[in-house]
């Protein structure tokens, strides 16, 4: 594998388990097994931009299927407490996962209200909303009859809007597909113990670990409603459209997509990515517990200055 590309996080993460108002989990769960068609539009304001994307969703029997964000080698989507890795032509997807284990705190991360009625593509909806150390972090709006969410927008420290994911359109009957192309494979796998992954990122936790034979790893983080994914690969991971993003000293290549950053630099022993749909006020704290850039040339440079 020569390019990480596309690394897609398709629905952002409400972990099951999470604490979360006892009717918004049920709903929550009610609408990981609803059938559904749907078009949904993403639009996130980024420091480099504005980005966007109409993507297509179909649910059916827990399976999810969306369609129109990237071409890519690898993508990672997650939803609902799982996750999953399309890679090489194959789909791989966790065990499923004790309740305990998905526990990101014992006390929640985020409290949530009581819900607002609104009406929705002209349907019967609730509104919720997240708090987090005192800040309104999000709002979820979810479809009453079939318990979809249909709207997900997430706020940056100030209060702005950063993402909005919502249905442009919604078709709440059970979609038709073809199955997997013949030669796919669908792994069922257990978590690796990959090493040098912290368990804890500024508040994130470590919700699962693999590695393939090819030496790819990844960690996958969650703080109960945003979610990254961390990856440590032999081969460079490369950005097409990336721009240099400089932190505490460490300069990372960088590229914002429609619903999720990736950050991607070079380590000590390869080759390390992030990406992950948390707001960018979060970015510099994660990536300060993570391996740095690695830079051969500065080294050289301290070499020559104390050697000469």
């Amino acid at each position: 594998m020569k390019r990480l590309l596309g690394l897609v996080l398709v629905i952002t993460m409400i972990p099951a388990g999470s604490a979360l108002a006892a009717d918004l989990e049920e709903l929550l769960e009610r609408s990981g097994e609803a059938s559904y068609s749907a078009e949904q539009l993403i639009t996130c304001n980024t420091p480099d931009g504005t980005r966007d994307a109409l993507i297509e969703l179909k649910q059916s029997s827990g399976e999810l299927r969306y369609s129109g964000v990237h071409d890519s080698d690898v993508e990672v989507s997650s939803g609902f407490g799982a996750w999953s890795v399309q890679s090489g032509g194959s789909l791989i997807q966790p065990e499923p996962e004790d309740e305990e284990r998905l526990l990101v705190t014992a006390a929640p991360t985020y409290s949530v209200d009581d819900g607002s009625r609104v009406i929705f593509l002209g349907r019967p909806a609730t509104a919720y909303q997240l708090e987090r150390d005192g800040l309104i972090r999000a709002e979820l709006i979810v479809d009453n009859a079939v318990g979809v969410l249909v709207s997900v927008t997430s706020f940056d420290v100030d209060g702005n809007i950063y993402c909005q994911r919502r249905f442009v359109s919604f078709d709440p009957t059970t979609p038709t597909w073809s199955p997997w192309p013949a030669g796919d494979d669908v792994a069922s796998i257990e978590p690796s113990e990959a090493a040098g992954f912290p368990e804890r990122l500024d508040g994130f936790r470590r919700l699962d670990l693999y590695q393939d034979e090819s030496g790819l790893s990844f960690a996958y983080y969650s703080d109960g409603f945003f979610s990254f994914a961390v990856f440590d690969s032999p081969s460079q991971v490369v950005l097409d459209d990336g721009s240099e993003y400089e932190t505490e000293g460490s300069v990372y290549q960088r590229q914002f997509n429609p619903g999720q950053v990736t950050y991607a630099w070079t380590a000590a022993d390869g080759y390390m990515a992030l990406t992950g749909d948390l707001p960018p006020d979060m970015h510099d704290a994660v990536l300060s517990g993570l391996e740095r850039p690695y830079d051969p040339g500065l080294f050289r440079r301290l070499w020559r200055r104390i050697f000469g």
